[in-house]
């Protein structure tokens, strides 16, 4: 890739700075030298030079979604992707709104939480862990319930690791002159989210995910006129979404403290993602990823929770193995010796583990995360990563 030092033609993209393992997870996640690098200065929250950093960010994001209209808008926001979330339901759902919150794994359920401190009406589907919602399904809820006002999607679920069909959701919701809110998380930058092909009103996205920078903050990047609707609703001044845009508009300034060392390496990391080829690109790779391992932890005996169909190119969920000597914590400890950092599954039905395939890695990475995921096994004397029968049936009766 342009501009990495970490970059090798013949091997792929080598270790991460001083020694630290690859983080395999849906962000924080493994981040580019060059990122790195960017916060070894100093900036004045106030100063011109940072406004223009903080001019460049917005206009940098709002290039990813295709905007030839220049309907929308960008707000970042100080926090992690949960505040982001917060703030655009708070923002642009009126308080006497109502919305079809579309849950198949846990930041479904939170969002449907947030509702509930927010003490604004909502409803829910929850499709459980293995399957999406669907276009036809939403239809029948908004055709059912006519006071509901907003839809909110999760674009990839990463509970599961499942690619939620926000394009049938997007036309199942406006065909009925309803409005769509996408929580874009941990899919922007990576999967396409423009807004010629899918109409939605808002999305939220967060700087430690597929853009590859470091946590510190997200955005909302809104219809201007539902920015500008959206005053008076927040029920939060720190999570005001109109409230940050205008004073950014006004000043070029955020209204609190922002994060700035954060900024100056999400800078950096969108000019990486620039010069790797934009959005078709980082998802190509991180498909790239995907196919690798989850190919190589099949010939293991791995089996994913999902279907390849809905398999997102972000994390991928695995069963946890059936084999008497297989414990998780140990197989954790082992992987994270050599160099490799997983994730703990988050399902309520059945044990499992996720790999994430974000961040600054390649195929030949995954590649080495399967070796040592072999290794791993053999220590631990774990002759095949087969999964409980009782799993695979659940998953077959879940799904049907």
């Amino acid at each position: 890739m342009a501009g990495d030092m970490s970059t090798s033609a013949s091997e792929g993209f080598e270790p991460p700075a001083l020694g630290e393992p690859y983080l395999l997870t849906p962000g924080p996640l493994t981040t580019a030298y060059s990122v790195k690098q960017a916060m070894l200065r100093d900036w004045g929250s106030w100063d011109a030079d940072f406004r223009t950093m903080t001019a460049d960010l917005r206009r940098g994001l709002l290039a990813l979604i295709g905007d030839a209209r220049g309907e929308y808008d960008c707000v970042p926001l100080q926090g992690s992707g949960s505040y982001c979330v917060e703030a655009m339901l708070g923002s642009f759902v009126p308080r006497d709104g109502k919305v079809l919150v579309l849950a198949n794994g846990a930041y479904g359920l939170r969002a449907a939480q947030t509702m509930k401190y927010l003490g604004r009406a909502h409803t829910l589907i929850d499709k459980g862990d293995y399957l999406p919602p669907r276009g036809d399904e939403v239809g029948a809820a908004l055709d059912a319930d006519p006071s509901i006002t907003h839809v909110l999607a999760i674009h990839c679920e990463t509970s599961s690791g499942i690619l939620n069909p926000v394009a049938e959701i997007s036309q199942a919701t406006y065909a009925r002159g309803r409005k769509l809110l996408v929580d874009s998380m941990s899919a922007f930058g990576a999967v396409p989210l423009e807004v010629g092909q899918i109409r939605y009103e808002a999305m939220v996205s967060s700087a430690n995910k597929c853009i590859e920078g470091v946590p510190g903050f997200g955005f909302v990047i809104a219809k201007k006129s539902e920015l500008e609707a959206a005053k008076g609703n927040s029920h939060s001044l720190a999570l005001d979404v109109h409230a940050q845009w205008a004073t950014m508009e006004k000043t070029g300034q955020w209204r609190f403290t922002p994060p700035t060392h954060v900024v100056a390496a999400f800078l950096a990391a969108l000019k990486m993602h620039a010069a790797e080829g934009g959005v078709p690109a980082r998802g190509a790779r991180y498909a790239k990823n995907r196919d690798v391992m989850v190919d190589g932890m099949r010939k293991l005996g791995f089996e994913t929770l999902l279907s390849d169909r809905w398999l997102s190119p972000i994390i991928v969920t695995f069963f946890c193995p059936a084999h008497e000597k297989f414990v998780f914590s140990r197989f954790y400890e082992l992987m994270k010796d050599k160099g490799f950092i997983i994730y703990p599954g988050k399902l309520t039905v059945v044990d499992s583990f996720r790999v994430g395939c974000i961040g600054r890695m390649d195929e030949h990475v995954m590649r080495r995360v399967v070796e040592a995921a072999a290794a791993s096994l053999a220590e631990m004397g774990v002759d095949t990563a087969a999964p409980p029968a009782s799993a695979i049936a659940e998953r077959a009766k879940l799904a049907a």
